[in-house]
Parts: C-alpha cells; structure tokens; sequence
C-alpha cells in the first residue's frame, strides 16, 4: 500500500514537473507571411516579427549572425535585420522553429482586379510551350487569400505558402506576376518575391484605408453601413435563400432536363426545333427583353475514321453566362460564369467515326445570353481539327426572371484594404505594381484623385514616402462602335492623369495588348516586358 502511494506521490510530482516545463517553453507564433520560402528585400533593414507570451525571450539566428529580443507585455516581438546582398537559399531559426528556403532579394506587391489575379492556366493558349519549359527556384510567389473587414485593420492574412516558380505551382501564379517574375530574374539575375493582393471585380476605393478615404466621404459612409456582422451574415443567408429558390426553380421547370428522352440524349429527334446563327441575338430575346432561362443547343458533327474512340478537346469559345455540355449523351464539363473559356476534354471511347452530338444546355442569368465573336468553336484530336457550325438546333427549356442579385461585400470600400493590404504592413518591398480600373469605368471622372489617394495611404501603411508605384494601362477591350469604349478611354486617361501628377509613378503601357471581345486579354508579357524596363531604370 505504501509502495502504491509513493509512486502516485511520485508520478503526481513529475506531471507537475512536465507542466512547468511546457510553461517555460511556450511557443512563439509568426505571421503567415514569414515562413517557409519567404523573400525578403535585399539592401534595406526588414523586421522579422510574430507574437509570443508577455516577457518571452525570442533568439533569432540567419545567415551566421544571431539576435535577441523580448516579447513585449502584449505578446508582440519584432527583430530588426540589417540590410543583406541578394543570395539564399538560407534557414533561419527562431526558438524552436526552423525556416527553410530563404531568398534575399527584390520583392514587389502586385495589386488590383482580376488582370492581376488572372492565372497562368488562363494564358495557355499563347504560352503553352514557354510554361512548360520554365522554372526557377529563385522566384518564390504568395497569394494573399481572399479577405475583407469593416472594423478594423487585420493584422495578419489568412493562411498561405511561398511557393517556388515550378511545375507543381505555376499554374496558380498570376500570369502578369509570372511574367514579370521571369523578365525580371532573367535580367538581374537576383531572386524574385512577388506578393499578389488581388480579387477580380473588386473598384479602388475598396483598397484604401479610412483615413485614406477621408475626402471621399460618401464611400466611408458606405462603408459604415456594413460594420455589422450580424448585418452581413443576415443579408448573406437571405440572398442565398433566394438564390437557391431561383436555381430550384429553374430546374425544377427545365423541360429538357425532365423530358422522358432527355435533350441531351444521343438519340433525341430535334427536327422540330428551330436552327439558329449562335452570334444573332435573334434567339436571345423576345423582342422586348433577354429570354433568361435555359436555353438548349444541338449540333451533329461528321468525324473521319482517324478519330474513332480518341481523346479529344472540345474548345467553345466564351459563353454568358453558364453552361453544360454533352457529347453524344454524355456529360462533359461546365462552367458557371461567362469569362473563361471552354475547354472541354473528350474522353477516350466517346467519340465515334461519322455523326457525333454535341449539345449545350447554356443558362442565362440575367444579361443577354451569348456566345462570343471571334473566339475558337472547334473539335481538336492531336494535330487535327474541325471547326463547328454556327447553325445550331435551338429550343428553350424555360423562361426565368432575372435571376436574384447578391450584395459583393469585397466591391465595398475599405473592406479589402482592411483584410488584404493591413496585414502586409511589415512587409518591405521594392515597389508595387497596381493592375486594375475595368470596375471604375463607369465613374471615371473621380478616379486619377481616388489613385493619388491610394499611393499616399499605402506608402503611409509601408512607411515608404517615395514608394515606386507601376500603374498598368488597361488593356483595350470592346469594339470600336461599342458607346462603353469611351469610359475605358476616359479612365486609361485619368490612370495617365495620377501617374504625370506623381513622380514616384510610373504608366507602364498596355491598351495594345487587349482584345476587344475579352475582358482579360491573353497577351500578359508585353506588359510585363515594359514593366521590366521602368522597374530596372532605377536600379
């Protein structure tokens, strides 16, 4: 019995021990942006910084030299580096936590809508081969992850990685920081830290501070309505009620979905069905308003012997606003929105020698239902390919309403500035470039003043007073007859109008490189090329 009490005694006594002993090892914790693969600037001091208990003491060793520093009462610690020549691969160590895969050397913020988010997938049409043949470990890439707030600066971004310039990651970096990455590195030959802030669709003002809107008081106001998050999650849940009750709707009321011989089916008769031009708007309305709703498509397409029961690639150019497609009754591929484009991949087995189906069961949510101009309509096996018809069998499925908006929370101002652009206040960069407008267009009168405002709060943030900023043109986009081309001039003006009146800016020119049917021209290095050239002139 005594033998039984001593080691309980005993064992109560080491657990005590073992609790101390955690107590007087508590952990650090850093910021998602300091990790693994991280670049840091060459030739300028940077912070290294994270959080801790009060009072803790933090060793910091990298690159032969070790420094110390005590974690304030509120948890927080910062070690301040010495400026560095460009090099790496290094580890650091701090504590008990080892960082691996550390470049010194130029890093830049890249920032805006979706031209600057757009990501290499997207840009494999022209650039297939140089992707595929490119890599460089000396170029590491962060996207910071989607975040917006309406009460106050974020201090650190949502989980996130550096990731290296290679083939299991290149087709997640943005094709204009790729690019530019890759330009950039093959002229300087020191490591490249490209942080990519981005979110498509979203205006300016939703990327400045509050205090940066100051003299925009209706768009701190706005941004005031939406401090609630009860507000937010409300309006939230009743508008995805709502569009559920559209979808079901829709579906539920679909004709050639429920047809006893569904429409897609390899062996529907469609010979009752009226043959349409795909680019006339003729079948898209009803002479007065857009037909939403469900539209159906069929075509037959003759194929020789040569493609019997291979793998093809059925390419459907760009489509508003969503659609499914079926080849010879089977289920191929969608898409839910109308800017990328369709690129369908026909499995062995499908395809067959003479006739094959094609349908397309294409939905339109509210605009004027379409199919692009001037984008590739083709069936590709290997090196052959035949093009489709623009005649198509054509038959509505249901008629909807315009289907039910949703609140974008990201478009309102402030919000990303917040969540995306806060937290990277520590961050020293080289320089940022700025790659958006295309959601400014239609009040551009107001937008040189609201991008002078963006560069004197984010060189504030930064603590860089003559931060460089590289603002890229926008690209050309509609056609010359189109009445919206002129609000696209009226802005690449005023984007003009900011740089001039700034002379730590720079206009990289771009509106050569746009294509008039496409919002996100594929051409994204000549861009890149020129803002190689202006970065370079002040090194």
């Amino acid at each position: 019995m005594k033998t039984n009490r001593l080691n309980i005694k005993l064992g109560l006594v080491l657990l005590l021990c073992l609790c101390f002993a955690a107590i007087g090892e508590a952990k650090i914790s850093l910021p998602y942006l300091i990790n693994d693969g991280m670049v840091l600037q060459r030739g300028k001091a940077v912070p290294i910084w994270g959080t801790a208990d009060a009072g803790e003491s933090v060793t910091l060793k990298f690159a032969g030299k070790e420094y110390q520093t005590t974690a304030g009462p509120d948890g927080n610690w910062k070690i301040m580096l010495p400026a560095m020549k460009a090099g790496g691969p290094y580890d650091m160590q701090i504590n008990d936590i080892t960082l691996h895969n550390i470049l010194i050397g130029d890093v830049f913020l890249c920032s805006g809508q979706s031209n600057m988010e757009l990501t290499v997938a997207r840009v494999m049409d022209m650039f297939a081969d140089e992707i595929n043949a490119y890599e460089n470990t000396n170029i590491h890439y962060l996207k910071v992850p989607y975040c917006y707030d309406f009460n106050e600066p974020q201090k650190d971004i949502k989980k996130a990685e550096w990731q290296p310039l290679d083939k299991t990651h290149v087709m997640e970096y943005s094709a204009l920081c790729y690019f530019f990455a890759k330009q950039l590195y093959e002229k300087t030959k020191v490591p490249v830290g490209i942080i990519n802030s981005s979110w498509g669709g979203t205006p300016i003002e939703a990327w400045i501070s509050e205090e940066g809107l100051q003299d925009f008081p209706v768009y701190t106001h706005q941004k005031a309505v939406y401090e609630s998050k009860e507000l937010i999650n409300n309006i939230q849940q009743i508008e995805q009620a709502r569009g559920r009750a559209w979808q079901i709707e829709l579906y539920k009321t679909d004709k050639g979905t429920h047809a006893q011989t569904p429409w897609y089916a390899e062996n529907y008769d469609d010979s009752a069905w009226q043959t349409v031009d795909m680019f006339s708007p003729q079948w898209a309305t009803n002479g007065w308003h857009p037909i939403n709703g469900v539209h159906w498509f069929r075509q037959q397409i003759d194929l020789p012997a040569s493609w019997n029961g291979k793998e093809a690639t059925l390419r459907l150019g760009c489509i508003v606003d969503a659609d499914s497609v079926y080849v010879n009754g089977k289920f191929v591929g969608s898409v839910a929105y109308q800017y990328p484009p369709r690129i369908y991949n026909i499995p062995k087995g499908l395809l067959k020698t003479g006739k094959n189906q094609i349908t397309i069961r294409l939905v339109s949510n509210g605009g004027l239902p379409s199919f692009v101009k001037d984008k590739p309509y083709k069936l590709i096996c290997g090196t052959e390919e035949t093009n489709l018809s623009q005649q198509w069998k054509h038959r509505i499925g249901t008629e909807m309403p315009q289907a039910p908006s949703s609140t974008a929370f990201q478009n309102m101002p402030i919000g990303l500035y917040n969540g995306m652009i806060a937290p990277l206040r520590n961050y020293v960069f080289k320089g940022t470039v700025w790659y958006q407008g295309e959601s400014n267009t239609g009040k551009w009168k107001e937008y040189a003043s609201l991008l002078k405002s963006l560069m004197k709060d984010w060189r504030k943030t930064f603590g860089m007073p003559e931060m460089p900023f590289y603002i890229m043109e926008l690209a050309d986009f509609m056609a010359p007859d189109n009445p919206g081309r002129k609000g696209w001039a009226a802005l690449q003006a005023q984007q003009a109008k900011a740089a001039e009146e700034d002379p730590h800016a720079t206009l990289i020119p771009n509106k050569d490189t746009g294509e008039w049917n496409d919002i996100h021209p594929l051409d994204k290095k000549t861009g890149s090329k020129r803002l190689v050239e202006a970065v370079t002139q002040s090194f």
